[in-house]
């Protein structure tokens, strides 16, 4: 049996799992990999700081297509219940997250109320969370033919673009929403949103079982005492970000919810893709909830 690697995603649990020894202590043999958010470097278009960003389409999906580093991993539901069906992974069937997010505009803006973003062009990440949010959250609001985003990459693009003022507006989750509102920027619209697991090589029941145990208890002492924890989402951030940011004043970002993800949630949530035409054909997976979800 491998090592099971254990990558962050920009959340508290996984650290807090690994200060308290909870993923040693339920007998998993891993590797903790630190997160690379706190890489300085930036999509070239944006660390300029000139002209408009490069579009890239590129994101959560397409990064589980190629395949990722590390026994389990997360992205938003839909970009995991469309790789689950595409035979990419197996979704963990019995728990999945929610996190805070929100399209933000900046304190001078003109921008008031989610009507106001009809033909405003929404900075996201491509077919990532950012993406799929925005779309659901904006049709709520305005009639498909008013909703525009563009495609700039990582949160952490997106972070930087709307502190250059270089996007009107930007759906923007985890500790980089919490910087833009430190920095006095506006939230127009709420977007949060639920994030999903995928299974990835081999992993065994056995190791998935123990990793879920740890951050179930990472999750309770999260809830008791937060404050104890809530540094860690420094760990997740670049340094250039550091000084606009208190942790204190952050909330504790995305929230595991250990109850199962339903069949009716995964052939909606793929229903709603479909309905979008958000894939080509050619990424469209077709299968079904009992081979693409583990439960």
């Amino acid at each position: 049996m491998s090592k099971f690697r254990i990558v962050p995603h920009g959340r508290l649990q996984e650290w807090v799992a690994e200060e308290k020894g909870f993923f040693a202590d339920e007998g998993l043999d891993y590797e903790f990999v630190a997160s690379s958010r706190t890489d300085e470097s930036l999509n070239p278009s944006v660390d300029s700081a000139e002209g408009a960003p490069t579009e890239i389409t590129r994101g959560a999906f397409e990064s589980m297509e190629a395949g990722r580093a590390c026994e389990i991993s997360s992205a938003c539901h839909w970009a995991v219940t469309m790789a689950a069906s595409a035979s990419h992974g197996r979704m963990w069937g019995r728990a999945y997250s929610i996190t805070p997010s929100a399209i933000w505009v900046a304190p001078e803006s003109p921008l008031r109320d989610p009507e106001d973003l009809a033909g405003v062009e929404v900075a996201v990440g491509f077919h990532s969370g950012s993406h799929f949010s925005g779309l659901q959250a904006l049709q709520s609001v305005l009639p498909p033919d008013q909703i525009a985003v563009q495609f700039v990459g990582n949160p952490r693009d997106r972070l930087q673009l709307a502190l250059d003022r270089r996007v009107e507006a930007a759906n923007v989750f985890g500790a980089p929403g919490y910087v833009l509102e430190q920095q006095g920027f506006r939230k127009i619209l709420e977007t949060s949103f639920m994030i999903g697991f995928l299974i990835n090589g081999d992993a065994t029941d056995d190791q998935i079982r123990a990793y879920f145990r740890a951050l179930q208890r990472a999750q309770v002492e999260i809830d008791t005492a937060k404050e104890k924890y809530q540094h860690y989402f420094l760990k997740e951030l670049p340094e250039r970000y550091h000084s606009m940011f208190d942790h204190r004043r952050a909330g504790t970002g995305e929230r595991i919810v250990f109850e199962t993800y339903t069949r009716e949630m995964f052939e909606r949530t793929h229903r709603w893709m479909l309905d979008w035409q958000i894939f080509p054909e050619s990424q469209v997976g077709r299968v079904d909830y009992e081979q693409a979800v583990a439960v």
